[in-house]
């Protein structure tokens, strides 16, 4: 297994570029092991207060690790990125932000430090004191490079990035497109837990240790990131997502790129349309990394299964 240390500066960057160099060179299906520093890059600690936001570098927010380069992917190929473990640190935080986050200029800074321990996490100070969240750990962060120009890391984009969907997590399997060739795969911005949504700016962020592999499909192409993952509610499910900065269009790419992957079980655009809507799961992943929002559409595994097998009239 490699392993790749994301809290050294050397394989950290905070900008999404073709023309960036590699910090590591993996085969498809190596187990990696990442060590990821939270969206703050260690600018916050377990002993910080909310008068240490204001000196807060913001050009090193959400500095991501990497890029990994693999074996054999080209431009047209797609990367499947197995999340195997997240291992979250026993500690984290959250922040409210006067010109961050859906509800601008309402509320004062603030900075709540969270214990993280026997799977929940509960506030240090008297903020939502007495409140257990269960952890649910993901990585909000998982993006190819672009197949041209530089972008910040916030907002995503095709190529995925600052995505901050929490079905990411550990069982779950990324799709993204490939732009350059090796791909060049980076990860940050680790969550303990967080809402769909992510209203405030911030989830329960934290670092942590994340155990990937990634494979190699051929001969396939995606218009942008979709996932298998595992939902509390309905089980094992298929996720397409639409990124967009306009919220009704990201919606209708979500729907659409999940009428593409039912077709690929067996089913008509216009089934897969029906099936959205009957069965379907329609979420706002993400509101606040503007300008661009990510709507998931979620499908359970089992269903799309059955189209396989059904008898056709």
């Amino acid at each position: 297994m490699k392993f790749l240390d994301g809290y050294l500066a050397e394989n950290q960057h905070n900008t999404w570029s073709s023309l960036r160099n590699p910090v590591i060179t993996v085969s498809p299906e190596e187990l990696i092991r990442v060590r990821i520093p939270d969206s703050s890059t260690l600018q916050i600690t377990r002993r910080s207060h909310a008068e240490d936001l204001a000196h807060v570098d913001r050009s090193k927010l959400d500095a991501a690790v990497g890029p990994i380069f693999v074996e054999g992917a080209s431009p047209g190929d797609v990367l499947e990125v197995s999340i195997h473990s997240i291992e979250a640190e026993a500690w984290g935080w959250t922040t409210v932000s006067s010109d961050f986050g859906l509800l601008k200029n309402r509320f004062r800074e603030r900075l709540i430090l969270w214990d993280i321990r026997n799977g929940s996490a509960t506030t240090t100070g008297d903020f939502l004191h007495g409140i257990s969240i269960p952890v649910s750990p993901f990585l909000g962060i998982v993006g190819l490079a672009p197949e041209r120009g530089e972008f910040g890391m916030i907002p995503p984009q095709i190529f995925g990035g600052n995505m901050d969907n929490r079905l990411l997590g550990p069982g779950s399997r990324v799709y993204l497109p490939v732009k350059v060739e090796g791909g060049l795969l980076s990860l940050a911005d680790p969550h303990a837990a967080q809402g769909d949504g992510e209203v405030c700016g911030t989830a329960i962020e934290t670092p942590a240790e994340a155990v990937i592999s990634i494979k190699v499909i051929k001969g396939t192409e995606i218009g942008g990131p979709r996932a298998y993952s595992i939902d509390r509610g309905l089980g094992e499910v298929i996720v397409t997502m639409g990124i967009d900065h306009d919220l009704h269009m990201a919606t209708v790419t979500a729907v659409e790129s999940m009428m593409a992957e039912l077709a690929e079980y067996g089913f008509t655009d216009e089934e897969g349309y029906v099936l959205c809507s009957i069965a379907g799961s329609l979420r706002i992943s993400e509101v606040v990394d503007e300008p661009n929002f990510v709507v998931s559409m979620l499908i359970p595994k089992d269903l799309a299964r059955q189209g396989k097998f059904r008898i056709r009239k």
